[in-house]
């Protein structure tokens, strides 16, 4: 099992776009990805589930990827997310 925290700087936080484009690269992955903030914690290969965490400028998620690929996924997801969040 992989974790990394990443702290959202984009000024709109997880919009659409984003999560959009953050579920996509997480279900190019076998392994279960999860996203949690303030004690919530959902599926990052659902949408609804991204956008529902409310994510804004300076909120902190926690990024948790279990799985065979959990290595790859984990520096990929975390690159995502310093090149568009």
């Amino acid at each position: 099992m992989k974790q990394f925290s990443y702290t959202i700087t984009d000024p709109e936080g997880i919009h659409a776009r984003p999560a959009g484009e953050f579920v996509k690269a997480a279900k190019a992955f076998d392994s279960k990805v999860t996203i949690a903030k303030d004690g919530k914690s959902v599926d990052a290969k659902k949408i609804f589930g991204v956008m529902g965490l409310g994510a804004k400028q300076g909120h902190t998620i926690e990024i948790t990827v279990e799985g065979a690929d959990e290595d790859a996924a984990a520096a990929a997801l975390e690159e995502f997310l310093k090149n568009n969040l």
